[in-house]
């Protein structure tokens, strides 16, 4: 090996040692990050899911409403 390979190889050592000691903490932050983007994406989902399901829910009732006049009317006109 040469004296020029030399601080190629320390170069090398020091990135290798510093990515062994930050890597526990990367892994945390980038857990944590993920836990996050979970959460929102979590919250959008159940913010337009109960959105839809309130229409689906007053679309529903005005049908019974409906059929229930109906039923009132058909029952009414037999009698």
């Amino acid at each position: 090996m040469s004296d020029a390979d030399e601080p190629t190889n320390k170069s090398q050592d020091l990135k290798s040692r510093f990515r062994q000691l930050t890597q526990p903490l990367v892994d945390t932050l980038d857990g944590k990050l993920r836990d996050q983007v979970d959460k929102r994406v979590d919250e959008r989902v159940d913010e337009a899911m109960a959105a839809r399901f309130s229409v689906l829910e007053r679309a529903i009732a005005d049908l019974d409403r409906t059929v229930q006049e109906l039923q009132r009317r058909l029952n009414g006109d037999a009698s």
